[in-house]
This record gives C-alpha cells, sequence and structure tokens, in this order.
C-alpha cells in the first residue's frame, strides 16, 4: 500500500514503512484480547442504536414543525424548517462498546428557542414508546438532557444556527456557522465539529478506531480515564492516539501501540499535542494561545482540539495526575516491548489499577444527603471540586503526590438507630447496615442515608526536615478546610439535607476496591461502567479479608485515622480561632450536618505526623471529637473489608 500522498499532521511522519511479520502478529493477538474482552457490541444491540437514532431525528423535525406552525409559519415553512441530529463522542467516532451512551446534538433553525427545548421538546420526548428517565440540566455549562430509548441511553445537547431552515444535508464543518450564536450554542457545537476533524486528520480510520478502542481500555483499567478528575477524558485519548496515527500513517493495530507509549512516555510536556495548526476564525473568542494567555501557559499536558476555536482538552491535568499519567505510560511501554519479543501477553497491559494497595495513606471524601435525586447532583457537586483538593493538597511541603481514584462509590444505608445514621454521616458504615435492605427498616427507624465516597491516594515525603529526630508533621487542616468551604458554595447546598466529610486513613495489608452500589432511580457516572472481566482478574482478591477485633494494636490504628474538613455552619473560621457547634440532634438532617460541622485548631501526633482539629466542647457538657472512631466492621486502616469489584 503507498503512503497517503497528504501530509496530515503539524509535521511529517516518522516513518511510513510497512508493518513488520511481527507487528501483524501481535495486532492479531490484541484484536483477540479485545474480543476476549467484550469490548464491541452485538449486530442486535447496533440495530437497535441505529432505530433508536431514527426515531430521534424524527421526533426533531416534528419538535421544530410544532414550534414553527405556533410561531405563526405557514404549514409548507414549518415542514421546510427541518432540524437534524448529529452524533460525537464515542459513537460517532466508532469506538463504542456494550451499553454506552450515545452523545447526540440537536440542531435546529433560528425560529427555534433553548427554552422551547426544555419544555416542548422534552415534554414530546417524555411522551414517546419506550423513553424512560428523562432528565434535564439546563443551567450546565454545556446544556444537556438526559434519558434512555429502548435501553440505550441517550445524551442530548442543543444548538440553535442562525439559519432559517436546518436541511438534511447540513455540515457543520464551516466556521460560518458559528456566527451570531451564544457562548451555550458554539460550546454545544464543539463535540460535534472536533469529532469529525478527528476523523478527517487521521491516515487510517479502521486503525485509529482500533488503537482508540484499545487505549480506553488500558485508561479504564489502569483508573487514568477522567477528565473532572483531572485526567485524559476521551476527547484528549483520541487526539493523542490520532497524533500518533500521523506520525505512523502506514501502521498497523500492534505497531500504533507500541509507538503511542514510547512516544507518549517521552513527550517533552509541556509541548502542545496538534493534529493541524491552530487556525483563526470569524469571531471574536478566545482561541488557546500560550503566548498571549498566562493561563494557557499554566497547562501542564495541553493536548489541542483541531475544530475552530482551538482549546485545550486537558486543562484539568496536575502535578499528581500528570506523574501518574506518565508512570502508567512507562509501564505499558514496557510491557509491550515484552510482548513483541514474547515474553509477556497483551491481557498483562490490562491487568487492573492497584490503586487500593498502592498507597499507605488515603483520603476519604463522603458526601451524603437525605434521598435519592439530591445526591446525584449533590455527589456531583463534590466530585466536580475534588480536582481542587489535590491542587492545594500538592502545595503541602510533606506531601509528594495527591492522586484521586477516577470515580466515587455509591451506598445507600438503611439505619434503625441514631447510632447508625451518625455513623454513616461520618464515613463509618457497619457491616449490619451496609447489608440491610429497605424492607427491614421498622416504623421507628432512623431512616435511609445516601452517601458518595471518592479516595486520593497519598505519597509522603517521610524526611521532610534535617532534624531527623523531630516529629513527623503534616497538617492538611487548610486545604480540607478550603476544600469543605468551596463545594458549600454551591448555590444549591442544603445544610439540612446534604453533608461532606474529609478523613484521614491509613492502609495496612491487603485491601480491596469498594464496590458501587446503585442508587434506585438515578444514574451515576459513565465511569461505573464495568468491562466484561477476564481471567487475568484471577490475580485479583475475591474475598474480602478477615476483619480482626479491636485489640491494642487495632485501637492505636483506630486513633490516627481523624475528620479534617470540619468547617462550622453559618460561621467564619479563622486561625486558631474555635468556635463551638451544638449538639446532634436526632433528625438525619442534622446528623449529617454534626458530622461535617467541628472548629479548627490542630493536633500533632508524633506516631504518624498527620494533623487534624482538636476536641470541642458543645456548650452542653459534651464534645465533639476530630477523631473518628474506627469501627469493628472496617477493620484496620479502614480500607479493608469492601467487596471486590471491576475499575
Amino acid at each position: 500500500m503507498a503512503p497517503p500522498a497528504q501530509q496530515l499532521g503539524v509535521t511529517p511522519p516518522i516513518s511510513t514503512s510497512p508493518p513488520t511479520p511481527r507487528d501483524l502478529e501481535t495486532t492479531a493477538t490484541l484484536l483477540q484480547e479485545l474480543k476476549d474482552r467484550g469490548v464491541y457490541e452485538g449486530p442486535e444491540e447496533a440495530r437497535t442504536r441505529e432505530v433508536v437514532l431514527g426515531r430521534l431525528n424524527t421526533l426533531v423535525k416534528q419538535f421544530v414543525y410544532r414550534c414553527a406552525i405556533s410561531h405563526g409559519f405557514t404549514e409548507a415553512k414549518a415542514r421546510e424548517a427541518g432540524g437534524k441530529i448529529f452524533t460525537f463522542g464515542s459513537y460517532r467516532l466508532g469506538v463504542h462498546g456494550p451499553g454506552a451512551d450515545i452523545d447526540t446534538l440537536v440542531v435546529v433553525p433560528k425560529t427555534i428557542s433553548r427554552e422551547d427545548f426544555f419544555s416542548i421538546f422534552e415534554e414530546m420526548l417524555t411522551e414517546m414508546e419506550g423513553v424512560v428517565e428523562v432528565a434535564s440540566v439546563p443551567d450546565a455549562y454545556v446544556p444537556v438532557m438526559k434519558c434512555t430509548i429502548s435501553g440505550i441511553d441517550i445524551d442530548l445537547t442543543f444548538a440553535r444556527l442562525a439559519l432559517p431552515a436546518v436541511r438534511d444535508d447540513l455540515e457543520l464543518h464551516d466556521n460560518e456557522l458559528l456566527r451570531n450564536l451564544d457562548e451555550r450554542c458554539v460550546r454545544s457545537l464543539g463535540g460535534s465539529r472536533v469529532t469529525d476533524e478527528i476523523l478527517r486528520l487521521v491516515p487510517n480510520v479502521p486503525v485509529f478506531r482500533e488503537a482508540l478502542r484499545t487505549i480506553k481500555l488500558w485508561a479504564k483499567r489502569r483508573a487514568i480515564y477522567s477528565n473532572v478528575m483531572g485526567f485524559c477524558g476521551g476527547v484528549a485519548w483520541a487526539m493523542l492516539v490520532a497524533r500518533i496515527c500521523q506520525l505512523y500513517p502506514m501502521g498497523c493495530l500492534g505497531s500504533i501501540i507500541s509507538r503511542f507509549f514510547i512516544i507518549m512516555h517521552q513527550w517533552q510536556w509541556p509541548q502542545p499535542v496538534l493534529l493541524k495548526n491552530i487556525e483563526e476564525g470569524p469571531l471574536a473568542v478566545r482561541v488557546w494561545n500560550p503566548r498571549l494567555y498566562p493561563s494557557d501557559r499554566s497547562h501542564r499536558m495541553p493536548i489541542i482540539t483541531p475544530a475552530y476555536p482551538a482549546m485545550c482538552s486537558t486543562h484539568n491535568v496536575t502535578v499528581s495526575t500528570q506523574s501518574v499519567m506518565t508512570a502508567e505510560f512507562k509501564r505499558a511501554s514496557d510491557i509491550v516491548d515484552k510482548v513483541f519479543v514474547g515474553s509477556a501477553t497483551w491481557s498483562d497491559l490490562f491487568l487492573r489499577d492497584d490503586f487500593f494497595t498502592q498507597y499507605r495513606y488515603y483520603l476519604q471524601v463522603t458526601a451524603m444527603s437525605s434521598s435519592a435525586q439530591t445526591q446525584l447532583k449533590w455527589s456531583g457537586t463534590v466530585e466536580s471540586r475534588i480536582r481542587q483538593l489535590v491542587m492545594k493538597l500538592e502545595y503541602v511541603e510533606t506531601i509528594k503526590l495527591a492522586h484521586p481514584y477516577l470515580k466515587g462509590f455509591d451506598q445507600i444505608s438503611h439505619c434503625l438507630t441514631v447510632q447508625e445514621r451518625e455513623l454513616v454521616a461520618r464515613g463509618d458504615i457497619p457491616a449490619a447496615v451496609s447489608q440491610r435492605t429497605e424492607e427491614e427498616l421498622t416504623a421507628d427507624a432512623a431512616g435511609t442515608v445516601w452517601t458518595t465516597t471518592f479516595f486520593i491516594g497519598l505519597v509522603i515525603d517521610r524526611n521532610p526536615s534535617a532534624a531527623a529526630k523531630a516529629p513527623r508533621r503534616l497538617d492538611i487542616s487548610y486545604p480540607t478546610n478550603e476544600f469543605t468551604k468551596l463545594v458549600k458554595m454551591w448555590d444549591k447546598f442544603d445544610p439540612t439535607s446534604m453533608g461532606v466529610i474529609v478523613r484521614y486513613m491509613k492502609a495496612q495489608g491487603p485491601t480491596t476496591v469498594p464496590e458501587p452500589v446503585k442508587t434506585g432511580g438515578t444514574k451515576r457516572s459513565k465511569g461505573n461502567k464495568q468491562m466484561t472481566p477476564s481471567a487475568s482478574d484471577a490475580q485479583q482478591p475475591e474475598s474480602e479479608p478477615e476483619v480482626p477485633p479491636l485489640d491494642e494494636e487495632n485501637q492505636r490504628s483506630a486513633k490516627k485515622i481523624r475528620s479534617s474538613s470540619f468547617v462550622p455552619e453559618n460561621t467564619a473560621a479563622l486561625p486558631g480561632v474555635s468556635s463551638a457547634p451544638q449538639a446532634p440532634p436526632l433528625e438525619i438532617a442534622t446528623a449529617i450536618s454534626a458530622a461535617t460541622a467541628a472548629t479548627e485548631g490542630t493536633l500533632s501526633d508524633p506516631n504518624n505526623g498527620f494533623s487534624a482539629p482538636s476536641p470541642q466542647p458543645n456548650g452542653d457538657g459534651t464534645t465533639t471529637s476530630a477523631r473518628a472512631t474506627l469501627s469493628p466492621e472496617i477493620g484496620k486502616g479502614s480500607l479493608a473489608g469492601f467487596a471486590t469489584a471491576e475499575a
């Protein structure tokens, strides 16, 4: 096969040589590994997706027609107004797997408003046969409507063009279409425009798709697939793979994967990854330019979108997440080298991450609320701020790395007593509570608490001071207090029904990943969907470790677990100034708040060097202690005793 005549990319290819026999052999074994892991959807599901998209496109045309008639259009003009849907994301790229959602853009003419979309269209969508779980988020940065049609999850975004009609042959690559649009419409159009541009800029689309499937699977298995947590998201991984395909236009799947890890491990960041030269356009909008904008110079791993206006898709990357991804690139590069010489297999590349055994110290961030719908929004708000906590932790002198896990773990806790409810609100969920069903609740039960827990692994500098005999001290009260203040600034935060707590944890012995628990009637993020397990996962622990009684050693471990995110409600916390929260009443909402509220101040423990707020009087003769007690059901280090789950 002759190399492509047109150069794709900002530099010439590194090599235009055809694949070697060994490249082709490894390609065949990798394709088989992908099939064994179930990354391809079946023909029946593919047909269902096509039918769903066809019905959705018809519904959009009916929606535009109905709005046009209400605006006084004639019958003929209303039908000519048109309307069209565009897919983007993994489905448009052709790398979606079983159960994946479809990112869909609804494009309408100028006579249709966003308010029409979130009222009239939502009503029509709800009435359509086979539609369930319609939920709108009109105030989001990119407003979205989520639904499920015939078992297929759909994420709908909206864009109104400055055109009198949207015809079936409309394409979105023309920059002039962006004129006279509001910022939300420009952002909504960006997803589809970027996806289409990526496909136009790769020399061999089938090879690109298989390579991207491989990298997506690897990134999810290694827990580095999450834009919100500071890693690369789907678009960023797609652009990285596309760039390697440009550099090796004649490469096959095996050779592209090999070069991908070698080049990404050695890439000289912050040199940006570009699929084409950044172009100017017709709008007075900001285009990524580190020479002009100081904030663009701060991007650690800039991967720039190819569609106008060019933006950095990885502005969330922090010092720690960059370090984690670089280490994973190095690990993967070494494994693929061994695959090519025959001393390893592709299953070694996809071994599950070891996050919960990798670190000695962890922070546990628990968001809790009193209802499923409230928890869905509140946990999403807390999740979106975890990166801010990571960045604040990176400024602590004795913390070398703060590694956030890519997703949270949901738990529904049915509590019989007030004591159980208070333990759950603190993040200590007894085994009896975690296994209890709603049917077991009695009439006088304390109620149900919804919690979502996030984890951050910490690497501590053991010798930060020249004085070797001085006790080690790690004060994390400031970053955690600032974090809780930040999340409570959410305009919909309700202290009577929501709470958040950050706790330090020390891992001792083997641990396993917490089991995600579905909250009834709500939908979690894409990252919670599980891949099909393979034989290689047999190396992971299958059962939960035995929990020892709280002997003297365990009691000492229990003292090391402390809450460090306490900020009193409706008070301005000042360094060195204490205020006394009231004793927690019996209602669930105030029990949650009591688990969050305490005062500042620090305790220094020479055994572990961590600091936490001091116990404070409550005004009724009792005290609110900053030291959380380790329950027997959780066991040593608070990470033991969880059920195993796929990453």
